[in-house]
C-alpha cells in the first residue's frame, strides 16, 4: 500500500531536503502571488477592509531556505554527494 507520509521518513536525507525546499519555494510562489495581489490598484472604500500580512518577509524567508535546502539535497538525489 502507498504511504506518502511513511516513504517520506524512510527516504534518504537528500531526498528529504529536496521535497522541503520545494515545498518552500511553493510556498514563496504563493506569497509573491499574494504580494502582487495586494499591490494592484484598489478602490477608496475598500482600503479601510484590507487585512496585513507580510508577503515579501514570508517571500523571501521561504526562497532563502527552499534555496539552502535545494542546493543542499539535490547533489545528492542526484547521486553526486
Amino acid at each position: 500500500m502507498f504511504d506518502p507520509l511513511t516513504d517520506f521518513w524512510l527516504a534518504s536525507d537528500g531526498a528529504r531536503l529536496t521535497v522541503l525546499g520545494v515545498g518552500l519555494w511553493l510556498i514563496a510562489g504563493l506569497a509573491a502571488l499574494m504580494e502582487w495581489r495586494r499591490s494592484k490598484a484598489r478602490p477608496i472604500e475598500r482600503l479601510e477592509r484590507v487585512g496585513w500580512m507580510p508577503w515579501t518577509s514570508i517571500f523571501l524567508t521561504a526562497a532563502f531556505l527552499g534555496g539552502g535546502l535545494l542546493a543542499m539535497g539535490v547533489p545528492a538525489v542526484l547521486g553526486q554527494g
